[in-house]
């Protein structure tokens, strides 16, 4: 996309998924993303998506596909606190984005997820770390 920004996602020694780097503002960048492709059948009652995470401090973005070849993904943010907690997110909430715009049409509601990923994108240049111990249904 022309962005020169830098992220990995690694295994760290406690088993946790280490998502780090630095987002550059250059060459129309401005974020970082990683994505898993696995399809997830939801069942009528998991109406939230549980996310246990130790952040930063900084915003992020968790995206949902319900086909990979979507074009626009569903997005819900959230705010970490520099420690470990538990996010909840109705998956109800997750509206769709396109090149980060807003589309107007309705919220997820399919009844399979094929991607998931984790972005981030505050419009400023700056280092990240976002551990992931476990990402559920409830």
């Amino acid at each position: 996309m022309g962005g020169i920004s830098k992220s990995s996602l690694i295994l760290n020694d406690l088993g946790n998924g280490q998502f780090m780097g630095h987002v550059s503002l250059a060459n129309n960048g401005g974020f970082a993303s990683i994505q898993l492709n696995k399809t997830i059948q939801l069942a009528d009652e998991k109406k939230f998506i549980l996310l246990r995470v130790k952040g930063d401090g900084k915003s992020y973005e968790f995206r949902l596909k319900s086909q990979i070849s979507q074009s626009e993904s569903y997005v819900h943010q959230f705010t970490t606190t520099g420690e470990w907690e538990i996010i909840k997110l109705p998956i109800s909430e997750f509206y769709p984005q396109f090149f980060g715009r807003k589309l107007n049409k309705p919220n997820f509601n399919f009844k399979s997820i094929e991607q998931l990923s984790f972005l981030i994108a505050n419009k400023q240049e700056e280092d990240f770390k976002l551990l992931i111990d476990w990402i559920g249904l409830e």
